[in-house]
């Protein structure tokens, strides 16, 4: 049966990018029948202003090289081009414009960021402009009830499947799904930690073409963890 085009997005600051994210691309993209995943590249997380972040330069660099030989994942600049401090709302609402009704629309997020979706701008909002995938990871306890009762009602609690059941958007608007598919627990302060103490950890965590990236521009060696 025909169906429209989908279109997955992935945000972060991808300092670095690192197994867990592209497992999580990877298994999203086969699970939900994904023919493209953008990694939206962030110039700093709102949540995040006071943390130190990596150059775009490098994250884009490590994120080209760690995806070059997969054609479903691909990389966007928009919010590394955006003047001024970008939000995911704006990011969703620019790919909807372009779009135009061609494709349904994913954005995917981690349990962190789900648990706090209520204090992202215009969190409403966002729900309704795309389908969301919520992923699980190890040692949390996921729900949604701190979303608004109308809300609950989109949410799909797929966990513990292995294949999407067939799905339709109805009345209640755009689809909120739940997911296990993938469960890792890789963290990107793992990886600066690893860095510092000069562990051979690094090459399980990142790919080997990541390790080589981090290994030759000597990043992620200062006190900051950059």
């Amino acid at each position: 049966m025909d169906r429209k085009k989908r279109i997955a997005l992935y945000g972060g600051t991808f300092d670095p990018i690192h197994l867990g994210h592209l497992a999580v691309a990877r298994s999203v993209s086969r699970l939900f029948e994904i023919d493209e995943l953008w990694f939206v590249v962030a110039q700093l997380a709102p949540h995040k202003l006071a943390s130190p972040v990596t150059p775009a330069l490098h994250r884009y660099a490590m994120l080209a090289l760690a995806t070059q030989a997969d054609p479903r994942l691909l990389i966007s600049t928009f919010e590394l081009e955006a003047t001024g401090r970008g939000y995911t709302v704006d990011t969703v609402a620019h790919f909807n414009a372009t779009l135009q009704g061609t494709a349904d629309l994913f954005f995917v997020m981690g349990a962190d960021s789900w648990a706090e979706i209520n204090s992202w701008r215009e969190g409403a909002r966002l729900l309704g402009l795309a389908n969301h995938i919520v992923v699980s990871r190890p040692g949390y306890s996921l729900g949604w009830d701190h979303i608004a009762p109308e809300l609950r009602l989109r949410v799909l609690d797929l966990r513990g499947l292995t294949n999407v059941p067939t799905w339709e958007e109805s009345d209640k608007g755009k689809r909120v799904f739940i997911t296990d598919a993938v469960m890792s627990d890789i963290a990107a302060t793992d990886i600066r930690q690893a860095v510092r103490e000069n562990n051979c950890q690094l090459n399980e965590l990142v790919p080997q073409v990541v390790a080589d990236y981090i290994r030759k521009y000597r990043l992620y060696r200062d006190s900051n963890g950059r």
